[in-house]
């Protein structure tokens, strides 16, 4: 009696991560994780200096879902840059209906990470930018706004990170072309 196998996945020969981008794929998730953290306790009423003319921030029910989504879907596309460096990432699981067990085109690959990689690079930098420009315009008590500032300026990295992360991905992934056959030189 014998099983048949399940039909193995085509492995190309593809280099492993490089330590190092091993390493920047797991700090982009803790780059991106004090802002989802101050979010996080800014819903929950923890004191983190979120005042409005002494008052301190509430968010009402829509407000605080909203923000814990974000702070969930912000932690979620940080942990995809694992995908990076790792097999899951070069293979879909098999539990997704009709792509499973597929093979993630390279390319796709890198084009979404340098995507991802540029808006947010865009995003946090206009950010900065504003807050370079404006200072505390959201009237916060200095020692609020500070903790603001430390826990978001962090996520100036994230697109960076990223995109040295998609570089790699690429150099990895590129197809490798044999040597060409040595031509002979005409007299």
């Amino acid at each position: 009696m014998s099983v048949a196998a399940a039909p193995a996945v085509p492995r190309r020969d593809v280099r492993l991560a490089p330590r190092w981008a091993v390493r920047v794929a797991h700090l982009i998730p803790l780059v991106v994780l004090p802002s989802g953290l101050w979010r996080i306790a800014l819903v929950t009423g923890v004191p983190i200096g979120a005042t409005l003319h002494g008052v301190p921030v509430r968010p009402g029910l829509g407000e605080s879902l909203y923000i814990v989504a974000l702070s969930l879907v912000s932690e979620a596309l940080a942990l995809l840059s694992l995908g990076l460096v790792r097999p899951w990432g070069e293979v879909l699981p098999r539990r997704l209906p009709l792509v499973g067990g597929r093979r993630v085109p390279p390319w796709f690959a890198v084009t979404a990470a340098t995507a991802g990689a540029v808006a947010l690079t865009l995003i946090w930098g206009y950010a900065a930018w504003g807050v370079a420009v404006n200072g505390n315009d959201l009237g916060f008590p200095p020692a609020g706004f500070a903790l603001l500032v430390v826990c978001y300026a962090p996520l100036l990295l994230w697109g960076p990170l990223l995109l040295v992360l998609a570089g790699s991905y690429h150099h990895r992934h590129r197809p490798t072309h044999p040597a060409r056959p040595a031509t002979p030189r005409r007299p």
